[in-house]
């Protein structure tokens, strides 16, 4: 089975940080992908950010609206079958506040990408709330 589980979310104040993290285990594909969402109350679930688990090539994928302020990484398993996914979101903004998914594909995480379509996931988390106050 399955599973993405997310943690790390809360309430910080605007210029702060936080560190989401997706642990992702069950998950078996020939290429895996794991991207971040977020969808605040209102509005369309948005991608923000995607990586490889399989290629260590540096190729990452940020939305234009946190480009510079927020960094993907993973920790692959080694000893274990859990890999996990980190958002590292720094100088956050109340325009941030959303619950924050993450979802895995079958798939390739280009950076080079114009955008992130959530429409193409295979598995998702439960998401976390990140509230940010000004």
């Amino acid at each position: 089975e399955v599973q993405l589980v997310e943690s790390g979310g809360g309430l910080v104040h605007a210029g702060e940080s936080l560190r989401l993290s997706c642990a992702v285990s069950g998950f078996t594909a020939d290429e895996r992908a794991i991207g971040w969402f977020r969808q605040a109350p209102g509005k369309e679930r948005e991608g923000v950010s995607c990586i490889n688990l399989d290629r260590d090539d540096g190729n990452r994928y940020y939305d234009n609206s946190v480009k510079g302020r927020f960094a993907i990484s993973s920790d692959n398993a080694q000893n274990s079958d859990t890999d996990t996914v980190y958002l590292q979101m720094n100088n956050l903004k109340p325009e941030d506040t959303a619950v924050y998914f993450c979802a895995a594909w079958n798939g390739y995480c280009d950076g080079r990408r114009d955008y992130l379509n959530y429409r193409g996931m295979d598995y998702w988390g439960k998401g976390a709330l990140v509230t940010v106050s000004s």
